[in-house]
């Protein structure tokens, strides 16, 4: 039985919030939510990370076999080394989007997503937790790729610190926008619909195997409305120091997009869209 006094004593326990300041008591358990996504797509890394290394390699030996003697793109950079840079942001906006799409759609159909929402996470923990883990996996996945590519062809990081800003917010940004689509699918064809009819022809239409300026006037155009194109085009430049648009540009547009689409997934998350019935 419990002594007089002591349920008080309990109830009041659960009432005090935890330590540390607002940020720290909103991210109370991301660091182990996070721990189990990171844990998730590692534990089978041979087919998240090594399976999308092969698949850029395969690419880089068609394309740069039939191409590199027949397209020039910038003065004094062979066709090889213009495309190891896009396939390595391909990779990782392709992986940074899977992974917070496939833990979430997953955890959907297989009904162990309510073992989180009996938890106190808040939507900034949940957010925090799954889109940092996507940056992982996107970052550990264009690492593979750039090391094994980088045998091909030279390759020199001209301005460092514009490959790091965009690897890290092209990742953020599409781990966001997979988990908005985990949110909103509730069946695997209607996620691979979301990668297969939007995420995949943005990522080829970016600019990976081509320059943008090669391009007719028209299609030039409408690769400038393509934010994925200033992902890539941007991390490009790191690599090379010329670009087909100003650095800045895509920074502003990327970083824009990102607070875009980060705002609507937190919203998503605080209502909990079609994750609580």
């Amino acid at each position: 039985m419990t002594a007089p006094g002591e349920a008080d004593r309990l109830h009041a326990a659960r009432d005090v919030p935890p330590p540390g300041g607002p940020v720290a008591r909103a991210l109370s358990g991301a660091r182990t939510l996070f721990y189990k996504e990171v844990l998730r797509f590692w534990k089978v890394a041979f087919q998240t990370v090594g399976a999308p290394v092969l698949t850029a390699v395969l690419y880089l030996m068609i394309f740069g076999h039939v191409l590199e003697d027949h397209v020039k793109v910038f003065d004094q950079v062979g066709y090889t080394s213009f495309l190891i840079p896009g396939l390595v942001m391909m990779s990782v906006l392709q992986n940074a989007f899977a992974n917070t799409s496939s833990s979430l759609i997953q955890s959907k159909v297989t009904g162990n997503l309510v073992f989180l929402l009996v938890t106190p996470l808040s939507h900034w923990a949940w957010f925090t937790a799954y889109v940092g883990a996507a940056v992982v996996r996107g970052l550990a996945v264009g690492t593979g790729v750039l090391a094994v590519t980088a045998w091909f062809a030279p390759l020199q990081a001209a301005q460092p610190l514009w490959i790091a800003v965009f690897a890290l917010l092209g990742a953020a940004l599409l781990g966001t926008l997979g988990l908005i689509a985990g949110l909103w699918a509730e069946k695997f064809d209607q996620m691979a619909a979301f990668q297969n009819f939007i995420v995949m022809p943005m990522t080829f239409l970016a600019g990976v195997f081509y320059s943008v300026k090669t391009l007719p006037p028209f299609w030039q155009a409408a690769s400038h409305l393509n934010p994925f194109f200033y992902m890539i085009d941007g991390f490009r430049r790191g690599f090379f120091g010329v670009s087909d648009v100003s650095p800045w540009l895509s920074l502003a547009i990327v970083g824009g997009a990102f607070v875009v689409v980060a705002g609507i997934a937190l919203e998503l998350l605080r209502r909990g869209y079609k994750i609580r019935h």
